[in-house]
């Protein structure tokens, strides 16, 4: 598959497939007898950001949903760092991180007090979890706000708790399903940036799921799914060239045209 260079920066992330952080095989998955993937293989490499690019209803929340095994009717074979998900399952969800579409964090509860207890669910000792937890706030910038409760946060900054709670038990992949649904212009700016830096800096692979074109940089890896297939697979600009349109929407356009799939 094109766009997988094996990432230098991190020896530990590496192994048995090569230094793949995500690897779908051959994945089908249908709610009754309405069909909603088919046949969907690709692969995420350690650092690499991707962008999974489709309209509403394309399948992306699906495809998530069954790599994080919310869903597990299926299939084809899903490996997290070179771990089944279903066969070994502990291995393979040690390594991931997720930020879901709809918001998860408990609004009660203070930002330090949401990342403890997801510390807890991991089985961290108390005090790794808040030196964690005070790491990952750093780096979102949100160090100040660890003792707010969620509820007076903006939503670009609750997404961005959200990201420090999946990035806590050092995954090596991190789902991002819509995450600047609700965000102002800035924020969403803002955790795109965040998200290239991770892959840049810190090695995680980041698979973004999005239907908002302008979110795609021209060198990023779009995946592009639509109506449960998967259409291309390349750098926006190469898409943009291979179709000979002037923009990423036009090509957009081109692979999967007007019309939209049902939502599943």
């Amino acid at each position: 598959m094109s766009g997988l260079p094996v990432s230098d920066r991190d020896d530990l992330s590496r192994n048995e497939e090569g230094g793949l952080a995500l690897q779908v095989r051959d994945l089908s998955f249908a709610y009754g007898d309405t069909p909603v993937l088919a046949s969907v293989s690709l692969a995420i490499a350690a650092g690499e950001f991707a962008v999974l690019l489709g309209p509403n209803g394309a399948g992306k929340t699906t495809l998530f949903s069954l790599i994080t095994r919310l869903h597990d009717r299926r299939r084809g074979e899903i490996r997290i760092g070179g771990f089944d998900v279903r066969h070994q399952a502990v291995q393979a969800h040690a390594r991931i991180g997720v930020v879901f579409q709809q918001p998860t964090l408990d609004l009660d509860l203070s930002v330090a007090q949401n990342l403890a207890y997801h510390g807890a669910l991991h089985g961290m000792a108390p005090r790794e979890a808040r030196a964690r937890a005070e790491a990952q706030l750093a780096r979102v910038g949100l160090a100040e706000q660890r003792r707010t409760r969620v509820r007076q946060l903006s939503g670009g900054q609750r997404r961005r708790v959200e990201i420090a709670r999946g990035l806590l038990h050092e995954p090596r992949l991190l789902l991002l399903d819509e995450p600047t649904v609700g965000l102002d212009v800035g924020s969403r700016r803002d955790l795109v940036e965040h998200a290239h830096r991770l892959c840049a800096e810190e090695g995680v692979a980041v698979l973004w799921a999005t239907h908002l074109i302008d979110e795609v940089r021209p060198a990023d890896r779009v995946l592009v799914l639509h109506r449960g297939r998967l259409r291309a697979d390349g750098r926006a600009e190469e898409l943009v060239a291979r179709l000979g349109v002037d923009t990423l929407g036009e090509a957009f356009d081109r692979l999967v045209g007007e019309e939209e799939a049902p939502c599943p």
